[in-house]
Protein backbone atom coordinates (compact mmCIF):
# COMPACT_ATOMS: atom_id res chain seq x y z
CA UNK A 1 0.00 0.00 0.00
CA UNK A 2 2.74 2.50 -1.09
CA UNK A 3 0.90 4.15 -3.44
CA UNK A 4 1.31 7.78 -4.29
CA UNK A 5 -2.25 9.88 -4.57
CA UNK A 6 -1.91 13.27 -6.33
CA UNK A 7 -4.18 15.42 -4.11
CA UNK A 8 -4.13 18.07 -6.60
CA UNK A 9 -3.91 21.68 -5.97
CA UNK A 10 -4.61 23.15 -2.18
CA UNK A 11 -8.57 22.56 -1.28
CA UNK A 12 -10.26 23.76 1.17
CA UNK A 13 -9.99 27.17 3.48
CA UNK A 14 -6.70 28.14 4.95
CA UNK A 15 -6.09 27.77 8.51
CA UNK A 16 -5.26 30.79 10.53
CA UNK A 17 -4.23 31.26 14.45
CA UNK A 18 -5.63 33.24 16.43
CA UNK A 19 -4.22 34.44 19.88
CA UNK A 20 -4.18 36.56 23.04
CA UNK A 21 -2.03 39.22 22.26
CA UNK A 22 -0.84 41.29 25.54
CA UNK A 23 -0.95 45.43 24.02
CA UNK A 24 2.51 46.45 26.13
CA UNK A 25 4.34 43.97 23.51
CA UNK A 26 3.59 45.58 20.64
CA UNK A 27 5.38 48.87 18.75
CA UNK A 28 4.17 52.15 20.23
CA UNK A 29 2.27 52.60 17.39
CA UNK A 30 -0.41 49.93 17.34
CA UNK A 31 -0.19 50.27 21.57
CA UNK A 32 -1.93 53.95 20.71
CA UNK A 33 -4.46 52.06 17.98
CA UNK A 34 -6.02 49.72 20.96
CA UNK A 35 -8.26 52.10 22.97
CA UNK A 36 -7.28 51.23 26.51
CA UNK A 37 -7.35 47.42 25.66
CA UNK A 38 -4.73 45.85 27.70
CA UNK A 39 -5.35 42.69 25.57
CA UNK A 40 -6.41 42.37 21.69
CA UNK A 41 -6.14 39.37 19.75
CA UNK A 42 -4.38 38.60 16.72
CA UNK A 43 -4.66 36.35 13.38
CA UNK A 44 -1.59 34.73 11.86
CA UNK A 45 -1.17 32.28 8.93
CA UNK A 46 0.73 29.37 9.09
CA UNK A 47 4.05 30.59 8.74
CA UNK A 48 3.77 33.10 11.32
CA UNK A 49 3.16 35.85 9.87
CA UNK A 50 0.43 38.27 11.42
CA UNK A 51 -2.26 38.99 9.22
CA UNK A 52 -4.96 41.46 11.44
CA UNK A 53 -5.42 42.36 15.42
CA UNK A 54 -9.21 42.99 16.64
CA UNK A 55 -10.49 43.93 19.30
CA UNK A 56 -11.45 40.50 20.43
CA UNK A 57 -11.40 37.13 19.75
CA UNK A 58 -14.85 36.17 18.50
CA UNK A 59 -14.40 39.40 15.73
CA UNK A 60 -11.09 37.27 14.96
CA UNK A 61 -12.83 34.62 14.33
CA UNK A 62 -15.36 36.44 11.97
CA UNK A 63 -12.91 37.90 10.03
CA UNK A 64 -11.13 34.64 9.17
CA UNK A 65 -14.24 33.49 8.04
CA UNK A 66 -15.38 35.83 5.93
CA UNK A 67 -11.99 36.05 4.23
CA UNK A 68 -12.74 32.25 3.57
CA UNK A 69 -9.94 31.28 6.59
CA UNK A 70 -10.18 28.43 9.46
CA UNK A 71 -9.65 29.75 12.72
CA UNK A 72 -7.54 28.17 14.95
CA UNK A 73 -7.29 28.90 18.67
CA UNK A 74 -3.78 29.08 19.96
CA UNK A 75 -3.19 29.03 23.68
Amino acid sequence: MDTRYDFGPEQGPRIVYVREVEVADLPEDLRAQAMGRERIYAVHDAGGERLALVADRKLAFILARQNDMAPVSVH
